[in-house]
């Protein structure tokens, strides 16, 4: 259930580095997660796309900390440690090549 809601507090704090738009409208994979839970404190693991270009330590800064605030308000549990991976790098649409028609 913890790394559920972890998966869902990631989904929302990609959707602020984009504006308001959803993951998925910028070609970024849904996040995955794991969580280890023990005396009502839990270690999450997340792995997720990020769009490219972008300052990647500011990011994965900023998500961790919003899934941080996140799961605990949700939860109630205390965050001991999050570890952000970054699986993919995602060209905005202005680098990615088009077809000429």
């Amino acid at each position: 259930m913890v790394a559920r809601i972890a998966v869902q507090a990631a989904g929302e704090a990609l959707s602020q580095q984009g504006g308001g738009e959803p993951p998925a409208r910028f070609g970024l994979g849904t996040p995955r997660s794991t969580a280890a839970v023990h005396d009502g404190s839990a270690r999450l693991g997340i792995s997720l796309d990020l769009p490219y270009p972008i300052d990647i330590a500011r990011a994965c800064g900023e998500i961790r900390h919003y899934i941080a605030e996140r799961v605990a308000h949700l939860t109630g549990m205390r965050i001991d440690d999050i570890t952000v991976s970054v699986q993919r790098l995602v060209p905005g649409e202005s680098l990615r090549r088009r077809r000429v028609q």
